[in-house]
């Protein structure tokens, strides 16, 4: 007898044959999408920034801490030694050129003019008697050539022991009391230099303690000046005849203008940090400026107008090679550029870019063991972060730069 098999078991060539079918369409799909993946725009990855390359003005300024000085000072001392019987000024008077300041006792630098007379009138009497005699006079002329010269010397002593001032300013220091020793350094001088042309605004007495040896110290207050120590990495782009900015630290919202006037020739060190003197000279002076208070300085040192820009966070590289990350149509780009000025918040760009370009700016994620800040500058400006070139020029920001650092790190 024959056994006729259920219907179903003749079908399964049919269902075989339909998972093949299934199984080729899968796999001509992912064959297209991975054919495809490769030419379809590349997107910034989440969290990606972009900005758009720009015209605009591009500036350039270098800031320093400073505080506030006379352009002009002087330091008047005795020039006769003595105890001081007299003091005629206190600190915050204002004085005139030659004015009366103290006086030492004289009673000594008299006595020694008085004997200095005597003996030049004795040396007259004998060169007169050796003409009388009609002999050799050379001797006796040759004593009272000594003695006037003696004369003139005691005449001196006696005139310094009055102290004048030697210009005309405000007191704004006396080191010295009544009863006390002149010292008797033997000259009084002035120093300082004119800082620009300034108003008159702050004409008010200092108080400020000096540094040097003189008796008393003059200031002039009303040409006030500002000192700062700039370093010598920004001060090779400073120049006499910069715009600079003043704000004043005690006196809110006080600021001036002004320009360098000196930059000091020599470096100085200290604790291996080496900073250059700079004199910024004031056009005017805000009510209460006072010397001695502190301030900040911001001078201009380039300024580009009109000129192609972009973001100085964009840009990777160091020396004359500098590079960013242009987002296209097709994808990311890495591409090198020219820098013209290198400003503050951007940076000119003279070629390998065009306006309205879309630049990819770093990351700021963070790599293990290590900061990743990439392309942002660092905190003196070079860009690549903690200056290692390409710290950010990497396609994809930070990320790379993070890693760097995490292995260093690690």
């Amino acid at each position: 007898m024959r056994v006729r098999l259920p219907a179903v078991l003749h079908r399964p060539p049919v269902l075989v044959n339909a998972a093949l079918v299934l199984l080729l369409a899968a796999g001509g799909y992912w064959a297209w999408s991975s054919v495809t993946a490769g030419s379809a725009p590349a997107e910034p990855a989440r969290g990606a920034r972009t900005v758009q390359v720009s015209r605009g003005t591009v500036t350039a300024t270098v800031t320093a801490d400073g505080s506030l000085e006379s352009a002009t000072t002087a330091s008047a001392s005795f020039a006769t030694a003595g105890t001081v019987t007299d003091i005629r000024v206190r600190v915050g008077q204002r004085v005139k050129k030659g004015q009366l300041l103290a006086k030492v006792d004289p009673a000594a630098a008299e006595r020694a003019l008085n004997v200095a007379e005597a003996n030049l009138a004795a040396a007259e009497d004998a060169l007169d008697r050796a003409r009388a005699a009609d002999s050799d006079t050379s001797s006796a002329e040759s004593a009272v050539t000594q003695a006037k010269l003696a004369v003139d010397e005691a005449q001196a002593g006696v005139d310094g022991t009055k102290l004048t001032a030697p210009m005309a300013g405000t007191v704004v220091a006396v080191n010295g009391t009544v009863g006390s020793s002149s010292g008797g350094s033997g000259s009084s001088g002035g120093s300082g230099s004119s800082g620009g042309q300034q108003g008159s605004g702050a004409g008010q007495s200092g108080g400020t303690s000096s540094t040097s040896a003189g008796f008393v110290e003059l200031a002039d207050l009303t040409h006030l000046q500002v000192s700062a120590a700039v370093a010598e990495a920004d001060a090779t782009r400073l120049k006499t005849g910069q715009p600079a900015t003043v704000t004043w630290n005690a006196l809110a919202g006080a600021r001036a203008t002004g320009k360098v006037v000196a930059i000091d020739p020599s470096a100085t060190t200290s604790n291996n940090v080496v900073t250059y003197g700079v004199t910024v000279g004031l056009d005017d002076l805000p009510t209460g400026a006072k010397p001695g208070q502190t301030v900040s300085v911001s001078v201009v040192t380039g300024t580009a107008q009109d000129v192609l820009l972009v973001s100085s966070a964009a840009v990777s590289g160091t020396g004359d090679r500098h590079t960013v990350t242009v987002v296209t149509e097709t994808g990311q780009e890495t591409r090198r550029v020219e820098i013209g000025l290198a400003g503050d918040q951007a940076y000119e760009i003279t070629s390998g870019l065009a306006e309205g370009d879309r630049v990819l700016l770093p990351e700021t994620s963070t790599g293990t063991g290590g900061t990743g800040t990439g392309g942002f500058r660092g905190g003196a400006g070079f860009p690549g972060g903690g200056g290692f070139p390409g710290g950010g020029g990497f396609p994809g920001g930070g990320t790379q730069g993070g890693r760097r650092a995490g292995n260093g790190g690690g």
